[in-house]
């Protein structure tokens, strides 16, 4: 059990950084063949792309994850009791952008460019609802290689289409060369998929009767899935609102317009990608914990994964405080590598102290969502969120720019992390 741990993690750690290497390089490129008007529209955008990613997957991959992992359910039953919600979810969505993105974007960012590229994201959702739920059986199966290749494949193809297709756009028009952006994950959300298909079991064959639903399984998948993906969908809505709340306030207080816009893609393009860089190997620690602290926690084997949790926190904490000490030496330097800019140091100095203790969200959440308590990882998030948001509309107006969103966003890390602390040792003790 110990060898298989070590050997998904380090799987999955692996491919975690060469897809991270290759979502440098996507960027890298971006920040070449795009503008900074397309880049900065595309982020804008971003917060809205996240929240109905959200809403479509429905946490399906962990719930897929967590029944598979325990052994009680048949594999393939629960991905085709999912998939009629999923094919539903998505149209609705679908539906619902097509009579909301011109009120999005000219009422809420204010922006009558964002409409074209925020319709276009229904486009995507399906692909990536799919890749979502293959995940989350190889997961639960404890079988890293094939998330690892369909990331590996979903990123090349999405570099490749980005430097081909981009260029074109360039010298027209920002709102077309963000929509292709946009598009650009259909193609790669199939790739992802397909490669998904292809590693599933020569004996995963589809019969008549596995096409039938059972709703037990789906209300068992759907018991695990609302508390996840309840918490992303309230991360995406701060997420989605913190543009809407800055360009209100700030506009009000006579910022202008493209002064707003980019500054908070800098933030949201230069810094974040490089403060969350260490990211790649607490999510592939906590992904390989995930199956194995469902399991071990089923048997009520506290002592297992007492130590296993411990191990997660001392290994993100490790790998934080190296790539923070990094950032805070050559915030010039690495700005310049993977952007060809400067703008964000200030930012980044700024930032980086607390992403150490930001490390320590992905095994804390893992652990609680995969012993049965994701509805306190919920509340924790929506607790956090709240705050955050009314921290960013009050500091917004004492005209300190871009730094309301940045105080904002360390006293949101500060009160999730400290609260899954405290949920944890109720559990453990």
């Amino acid at each position: 059990m110990k060898e298989k741990f070590i050997k998904s993690s380090i799987i999955l750690i692996i491919g975690g950084a060469l897809t991270k290497i290759l979502g440098i390089i996507i960027r890298m490129v971006m920040s070449r063949v795009a503008t900074i008007e397309t880049i900065s529209l595309y982020m804008l955008i971003l917060p809205t792309f996240s929240l109905m990613m959200s809403i479509s997957q429905l946490g399906f991959s962990k719930g897929v994850s967590k029944l598979v992992s325990e052994g009680k359910y048949k594999s393939k039953k629960i991905l085709f009791s999912i998939l009629p919600l999923s094919f539903f979810i998505n149209i609705t969505l679908t539906i619902l952008l097509i009579f909301t993105s011109k009120f999005i974007a000219n009422d809420l960012l204010h922006n009558s460019d964002a409409y074209l590229p925020i319709l276009a994201i229904s486009l995507v959702l399906p692909f990536d609802s799919l890749s979502s739920m293959l995940r989350g059986f190889f997961f639960g199966k404890e079988k890293m290689t094939p998330h690892v290749i369909s990331h590996l494949s979903e990123q090349i193809v999405r570099l490749i289409l980005m430097y081909m297709v981009i260029p074109l756009f360039k010298d027209k028009t920002t709102i077309l060369a963000t929509t292709a952006l946009i598009l650009i994950n259909v193609l790669s959300e199939l790739v992802s998929s397909l490669v998904l298909i292809f590693f599933l079991p020569k004996r995963f064959t589809i019969k008549k009767i596995d096409l039938k639903p059972d709703f037990s399984y789906l209300k068992s998948v759907l018991n695990i899935s609302i508390p996840i993906t309840t918490t992303r969908i309230i991360g995406t809505i701060g997420y989605f609102l913190e543009p809407i709340i800055l360009t209100n306030v700030l506009l009000k207080l006579r910022y202008t317009n493209d002064f707003i816009t980019i500054e908070y893609g800098i933030i949201v393009a230069f810094v974040m990608p490089i403060l969350l860089l260490p990211s790649f190997f607490t999510t592939a620690i906590s992904n390989a914990m995930f199956p194995i602290i469902s399991r071990e926690y089923a048997k009520r084997n506290i002592l297992y994964i007492k130590n296993k949790l411990k191990q997660s926190i001392i290994f993100s904490l490790v790998i934080a405080i190296f790539f923070i000490i990094i950032i805070n030496i050559f915030p010039s330097f690495l700005l310049n590598f993977f952007y060809k800019t400067k703008l964000g140091i200030n930012y980044l100095r700024f930032l980086s102290p607390i992403f150490i203790l930001y490390s320590l969200e992905a095994p804390l959440s893992a652990f609680l969502e995969a012993t049965g308590n994701a509805t306190k990882v919920m509340t924790d998030n929506l607790i956090g969120i709240i705050i955050k948001t009314i921290f960013l509309f009050i500091l917004s107006f004492l005209k300190i720019g871009m730094y309301s969103l940045l105080i904002s966003m360390i006293i949101n890390i500060f009160i999730v992390t400290l609260r899954h602390i405290i949920n944890i040792k109720k559990i453990i003790t």
